[in-house]
């Protein structure tokens, strides 16, 4: 199978490139820095800088598209409000635009979104068929993003929308930020620590990609976390005994909400999120709860 990826030098990205290269797929990544693909992807994995470097009679039988800047890196100013938009959205129009041109089209596209397309959940249990809880502006990204990525049903193309949670890896992603002040002894929980914090280890995250890409019948939006969602008091109580460190100092809501102004609202907000449609479609998730994600992960830690 040839796939296509975008966002593929990211976390979720790299781990599914070497996944797939194991399979024996035939890989291309979409990147800025095509040069660099080899290197970070895997050896076989091939970097284009430009779309129109796929001929046109070249078989494509899948794109994944995962690009987008990060959106928890920095406080959301104008300019970043802009970035984090073109960065998805428009590059997801430009590669809508691209795949209409050609007249061998993939069967499947694959697009990135996450849990936060609901907005803060508070205590409601989130499946697939809920609407969105409260519109932040992370909310009306995603919604956009999956708004953006289902136009390509009109080109014949099956669209799968991949709702992610918090990923869990030992290189990189949400716990490489954690590690340092959990070291320090400065971990704790966030604000009351009792938002709903729905995660997913690496590992399940590429299965159920992988998942959804050799089921045919499989379409439209699936959360991306595990059966288990913690709140994030209990998150921190559990990193800390990983990593054999206290976890009692909290980060006041107050502070948060200071420094970081609206994106504080990732921190303090949660979804109580369920993958309802991955279970009911049979994918079987190898770490259902946190404390068997960390240790699995700890030697990385």
């Amino acid at each position: 199978m040839h796939i296509l990826l975008t966002g593929g030098t990211g976390l979720i990205g790299r781990h599914l490139c070497r996944y797939w290269l194991g399979q024996g797929h035939r890989l291309t990544v979409w990147s800025r820095r095509p040069e660099q693909v080899p290197t970070i992807c895997g050896t076989g994995v091939r970097g284009i800088g430009h779309l129109e470097q796929l001929e046109a009679g070249e078989q494509l039988d899948a794109v994944i598209n995962l690009a987008g800047a990060p959106i928890a890196d920095r406080p959301w100013t104008a300019t970043r409000r802009n970035l984090l938009w073109a960065s998805r959205i428009a590059l997801t129009e430009q590669l809508l635009s691209w795949l209409g041109s050609r007249e061998q089209r993939p069967e499947v596209l694959i697009s990135g979104s996450a849990v936060g397309w609901y907005g803060d959940g508070g205590e409601r249990e989130l499946t697939e068929a809920s609407p969105p809880v409260r519109e932040d502006f992370a909310s009306q990204l995603c919604i956009a993003w999956e708004e953006t990525a289902l136009r390509s049903q009109a080109q014949g193309i099956r669209v799968v929308l991949v709702r992610t949670g918090l990923v869990l890896a030992g290189d990189g992603g949400f716990l490489s930020r954690l590690r340092m002040p959990f070291k320090l002894g400065l971990g704790g929980p966030l604000g009351n620590g009792r938002q709903w914090m729905p995660w997913i280890h690496i590992d399940d995250q590429v299965a159920l990609i992988d998942f959804l890409l050799q089921h045919k019948d499989a379409s439209g939006p699936y959360n991306a976390c595990a059966p288990e969602p913690v709140r994030n008091r209990e998150f921190a109580r559990r990193l800390g005994r990983t990593l054999h460190r206290p976890a009692l100092l909290p980060v006041p809501a107050v502070l948060l909400k200071a420094v970081l102004g609206e994106l504080s609202v990732l921190l303090l907000g949660g979804q109580r999120a369920r993958p309802v449609r991955l279970l009911a479609a049979g994918f079987t998730f190898r770490f259902n709860d946190l404390q068997s994600a960390l240790d699995n992960l700890s030697s990385q830690l």
